[in-house]
């Protein structure tokens, strides 16, 4: 498609006025209109969480939420980004915790409160069945809550839409370390890695890449295999 039979729509970044193609997500959008991400950009490609974005589209009331690497532009579309969602995230000793109902409920006695709106779910950019991970913790049900948060990216868009003022993503966080230090235990390779590392099987590897001339170690990172 050349620029002439290119389509332009109308959105607004900030409160400010842009006219921009059609078929830009909101991030590259915003970088068409000018903008310089100096934070809220990470991956790119919907999976570091960084472009939590708030959105309003042409006629409706309703406020919504949205990775901006993610979604397409919509004419008359009002965005604003939110770099981080603010949230109180308890310290524990992972050590001394038990897998069980009454240790969500000491950190995290908000979860009492939750009225199975499924609001979070709604909002969950990767799909996450939010609702019922948060569900599955008030009844201390670890590995559920841990297997169905596994996926969870922490953007915070649970968070910013939830009604009971929950942070399911903490929750989430808390049931998978539990999940990983008291019911499963270390992955044997996951040690076994690091008694490798204790050892120094690395070491001249390490220093190799450490001294290596910046282009020619660009060279090695951008042949190297990849795995999908």
């Amino acid at each position: 498609m050349n620029g002439k039979d290119e389509k332009f729509i109308t959105i607004y970044i900030m409160g400010k006025k842009h006219m921009v193609p059609a078929n830009l997500t909101i991030m590259k959008a915003m970088e068409y209109a000018g903008h310089q991400f100096r934070r809220g950009a990470g991956c790119r490609g919907g999976f570091c969480g960084a472009c939590s974005t708030i959105y309003r589209t042409k006629g409706s009331y309703k406020l919504q939420v949205a990775l901006a690497c993610q979604k397409i532009v919509e004419d008359g579309m009002i965005v604003t980004q939110i770099p981080f969602s603010p949230a109180d995230k308890k310290r524990y000793d992972i050590d001394r915790l038990k897998p069980e109902a009454n240790t969500f409920l000491e950190y995290y006695p908000e979860i009492s409160r939750c009225l199975a709106c499924n609001t979070c779910t709604k909002a969950c950019p990767q799909d996450i069945m939010v609702m019922d991970y948060v569900q599955a913790a008030l009844r201390g049900d670890v590995k559920e809550a841990a297997r169905l948060s596994f996926d969870c990216i922490g953007c915070g868009l649970c968070a910013v839409r939830c009604p009971a003022e929950i942070v399911p993503y903490n929750i989430g966080q808390l049931a998978r370390r539990l999940y990983s230090k008291h019911v499963v235990g270390p992955a044997s390779h996951v040690l076994n890695r690091v008694k490798e590392v204790n050892e120094g099987k690395f070491d001249e590897e390490i220093n190799k890449l450490k001294n290596m001339p910046k282009e020619e170690l660009q060279n090695l990172y951008n042949s190297r295999d990849i795995k999908v």
